[in-house]
């Protein structure tokens, strides 16, 4: 109970934590950029990359709030998009999102089966998931792209999933939106909502009560997988198009925004507000990099001292707590 309160206690900290930064990044890069990057065209953009990012996140957090990781969202991500523009060539664009969240399901209850079943750690399934559907993506494009013809870009369903925008704001957005107050609900009011944070907090704690620990597990894959899917297919429709790369190293961005949201690696704490403000976060500082001119992979580098920095102040964390 008393490791329960104190990553509360944390998670709430952390969560003010990064919106007190991402008010401070928006000053800073809105003076020293001297009007290039505070301009609607550039923040529109960002919070478009948001939006499909937005909703791996979303998944990825509830993942981590059960103490297991998912790295395979990347690929799902790519894999929804393909699914979604394939299908929406031949089909309604509804039908095309229904499949692509179809395979979003199937494969985060692959990565739960198998995981909760034989007791492999979740990093190393989702390892070689994230291999098996990206090498599946690039074979079945083989180095080429579909692409959703101009003249039919204008259907209300195109518009309805990523390819249409509502007084200047991308539909995509409000999906984002949609799920994240459907997601605070989940959390906050429901069962599922407690026993999954009753699970990260302590697996074993939650068994002892009656807890389905591998159902919670494979429930939260299982959406995660679907959420990415969905992004990708928003992804697909905003572009136009989708590749074998869609949605590569996305994943990395997805778990930095987390943990710089305040979820817990160790679980038993979710930030959905704070997840969505890291992605917002490290969005913006991308943009920022690009308009000044400096090289991508400073990015890169940032991202990965995030995920280190992170995984050692968790278990610092965690560590200091259970002393107390």
């Amino acid at each position: 109970m008393a490791l329960t309160g104190f990553k509360r206690l944390v998670g709430r900290h952390t969560e003010i934590g990064i919106l007190l930064i991402a008010a401070l990044l928006i000053a800073y890069f809105s003076v020293s950029s001297d009007g290039r990057w505070a301009n609607a065209y550039n923040i529109g953009t960002i919070l478009q990359v948001t939006a499909t990012l937005g909703l791996m996140t979303l998944g990825v957090a509830l993942v981590i709030g059960t103490g297991e990781i998912d790295i395979s969202v990347g690929s799902t991500f790519g894999m929804g998009a393909l699914v979604y523009l394939w299908l929406a060539l031949r089909v309604d664009p509804t039908l095309a999102v229904l499949a692509a969240l179809a395979v979003g399901a199937l494969i985060g209850a692959f990565n739960g089966l198998v995981i909760t079943r034989t007791g492999t750690p979740s990093l190393i399934v989702t390892l070689g998931t994230l291999m098996i559907f990206r090498g599946l993506a690039i074979a079945l494009t083989d180095g080429f792209s579909f692409s959703i013809p101009y003249a039919s870009r204008g259907k209300f369903t195109y518009w309805l999933f990523g390819g249409g925008d509502i007084m200047g704001i991308n539909t995509a957005i409000i999906w984002l939106v949609l799920a994240l107050v459907i997601l605070m609900v989940v959390l906050g009011a429901t069962r599922f909502g407690n026993r999954l944070l009753a699970v990260g907090g302590s697996a074993a704690s939650a068994h002892s009560r009656g807890v389905r620990v591998d159902r919670v597990k494979l429930a939260a894959f299982i959406i995660c997988g679907m959420l990415a899917s969905f992004g990708g297919a928003l992804e697909a429709g905003k572009l136009g198009f989708a590749d074998g790369s869609m949605g590569r190293l996305m994943e990395l961005q997805a778990i930095a925004s987390c943990v710089l949201g305040g979820c817990l690696l160790a679980g038993g704490q979710v930030s959905l507000v704070g997840a969505l403000t890291g992605v917002f976060v490290l969005s913006s500082i991308q943009s920022y990099l690009v308009v000044m001119g400096v090289r991508p992979q400073w990015f890169m580098l940032l991202l990965g001292v995030i995920v280190v920095g992170a995984a050692l102040g968790d278990r610092v964390l965690r560590q200091w707590a259970i002393r107390r």
